[in-house]
């Protein structure tokens, strides 16, 4: 018999059971992952943070004018270029 997971009083509460170092760290204590089924959320949107990167001007103009010829916010093609690094340097 698994152990019943406690409710959370906020996310930071969850989170810190759930870490490495919190009780809830062996999770196989609390579920059966046999019995899992894999989730899908289409319409979750992921969390955002705001920060301040300082690029060349010239870079930022070159970044500018390739979204213009998609026809995209430069900020947008540049969190696409991000991504695709990221996930080049994770495979590779």
């Amino acid at each position: 018999m698994k152990k019943p997971i406690p409710k959370f009083k906020n996310e930071a509460e969850e989170f810190e059971f759930w870490s490495s170092t919190g009780p809830g760290a062996d999770s196989t204590k609390y579920i059966d992952w046999s019995q899992a089924k894999r989730a899908k959320f289409p319409n979750l949107r992921p969390t955002l943070r705001t920060i301040s990167v300082r690029l060349p001007v010239a870079m930022i103009e070159d970044l500018k004018i390739l979204a213009n010829q998609r026809d995209v916010p430069y900020q947008s093609l540049l969190k696409v270029f991000l991504a695709e690094r990221l996930a080049a340097q994770r495979h590779g």
